[in-house]
């Protein structure tokens, strides 16, 4: 008899706008794992923070990715969370809470982004810090698990690839 395929949990990452909420859930849904949007779990103070337009320091994000860190650890056995984890220490954050988490980076250019931006009124990010996130954007590297793909495609097409690329549909 087989041994089950031990999975871990996913996380969706790149600048506001990416689609990371939008594929995270799609992904979650064809892998049948729980899904968590990192949004619902910035305090009211970051939140009141990016509403006014000034974007978040590291001290603001640390108890932030400590709170993501402990749902992927919860998850250990699979689950998808979005979340921008835009610089490799955040992600090194992550992964000091559940080592095995694996990364897709939603990549896409400046302009794509903003156009996807523009169609998501009353988010509470303002278009106006998308070139902050993106001077702070540490891609994955060649040692992080993880893949990247770019987002100009539809939604089950990011989500396909990712799955082919990572065998996860063999679990």
């Amino acid at each position: 008899m087989n041994s089950p395929i031990v999975s871990s949990p996913i996380v969706v990452m790149g600048v506001s706008g990416s689609g990371k909420s939008t594929v995270g859930a799609a992904l979650a849904q064809r892998l049948r794992v729980p899904f968590g949007d990192a949004d619902d779990f910035h305090p009211e103070a970051n939140i009141a923070k990016m509403s006014a337009g000034h974007p978040l320091d590291d001290e603001d994000r640390r108890p932030w990715l400590d709170a993501i860190g402990r749902w992927l650890a919860a998850h250990a056995d699979g689950g998808v969370m979005s979340c921008s984890a835009l610089k490799r220490s955040y992600r090194e954050q992550l992964r000091s809470h559940c080592p095995r988490v694996e990364f897709l980076h939603l990549a896409g250019s400046p302009e794509v982004i903003a156009r996807r931006q523009a169609s998501r009124p009353g988010h509470f990010m303002p278009a106006s810090l998308l070139a902050s996130q993106f001077d702070t954007l540490e891609p994955l590297g060649d040692d992080e698990r993880g893949a990247t793909i770019d987002v100009n495609a539809s939604i089950d097409s990011i989500v396909d690839n990712y799955v082919s690329q990572t065998g996860r549909e063999h679990e």
